[in-house]
């Protein structure tokens, strides 16, 4: 449970990051308490499956994704290479000029519904 924690607490850290937004300025835009967005940072409590929906839609990213990082669901199985560098790494290294957190975040998301439609088709 330790690696859901980090996952999920580095995944929010960066989301505020990305967003130039403190936890409660954040727990304000997902319509949720101060206390509870502490308590998600903190590893003492995880986002409902109501609060992994918000919180999809705020970072652009597949409900899915949060859910798993959350706990909710099990972690995505990727099909691709564990050597190969993460788009975020890469694109940070070779577009830094070109790309901003946004777009990477985007084209990520695009990468990610394309690795699962890969994935169920025959």
């Amino acid at each position: 449970m330790g690696a859901t924690i980090d996952r999920l607490n580095t995944f929010l850290r960066e989301l505020m990051e990305r967003r130039h937004r403190l936890p409660s300025q954040m727990a304000a835009d997902l319509g949720v308490s101060h206390a509870t967005v502490s308590r998600w940072l903190s590893g003492k409590d995880t986002p409902s499956p109501q609060s992994c929906r918000s919180l999809a839609t705020y970072a652009c990213m597949p409900v899915e994704k949060v859910l798993a990082l959350a706990g909710h669901l099990p972690p995505p199985n990727d099909s691709f290479p564990a050597e190969w560098p993460e788009f975020r790494e890469y694109a940070r290294g070779k577009y830094a000029d070109e790309l901003d957190d946004d777009l990477i975040l985007m084209i990520e998301s695009l990468i990610d519904r394309r690795r699962r439609k890969n994935a169920s088709s025959p």
